[in-house]
């Protein structure tokens, strides 16, 4: 997602939820040239907020969550992104996934955030056997060393877009397939979906 600073991560990331990075990237586009800090967002009405961000999709619930964690910024934070995964967690509309991917990005914080491509992509590849995002998250900690977590999350997440698609996985072009228990038929047949 495009952004200058991590408060504009923190914003995106935020409405990225249910939405594709690509119309997220248009949203932002139109926003961040004027809404740059907390308390720009703060001038905004919740509705004029959700005008703005109404293709994102679940836009009501979304401007709700920005303005309150705009307000907690600046009463808590001095308009700054806290860098801590904690404290992340602590702002409205910030779950462990969000926290994940601004502490690693916009911090250099090592983390695994697990969308939805890492989920399924870690499950199916056979990395970790998990049924939960917070059982991955903790079964790829375990697995990979700490000072790969956030590039190994961008590549699971490069790989889920363009090679190993939710319903139809190019397994032919896939540079590892002879790792994969899906493709090597590893999974249960009630899990595989060709």
């Amino acid at each position: 997602m495009n952004h200058d600073s991590p408060f504009e991560l923190l914003i995106a990331t935020i409405l990225s939820a249910q939405c594709t990075d690509r119309r997220v990237n248009q949203v932002t586009a139109k926003i961040f040239p004027e809404y740059k800090t907390p308390e720009d967002f703060l001038t905004l009405s919740q509705e004029a907020l959700e005008d703005k961000i109404k293709t994102c999709g679940f836009f009501r619930s979304k401007a709700k969550n920005i303005l309150a964690c705009c307000a907690r910024l600046v009463s808590d934070y001095d308009g700054r992104v806290p860098e801590t995964l904690e404290a992340l967690q602590g702002l409205a509309g910030v779950g462990r996934k969000t926290a994940n991917v601004v502490a690693s990005n916009a911090f250099g914080v090592p983390a695994i955030a697990v969308d939805t491509h890492v989920f399924r992509l870690s499950n199916r590849i056979g990395i970790v056997r998990e049924t939960t995002v917070e059982k991955t998250e903790l079964a790829l900690q375990r697995k990979i060393p700490r000072q790969r977590w956030t590039e190994s999350h961008h590549l699971l997440i490069h790989h889920g877009r363009y090679i190993c698609m939710a319903r139809k996985p190019n397994c032919e072009a896939c540079p590892i397939q002879a790792y994969c228990h899906y493709y090597r038929g590893l999974l249960p047949e009630e899990k595989r979906k060709k």
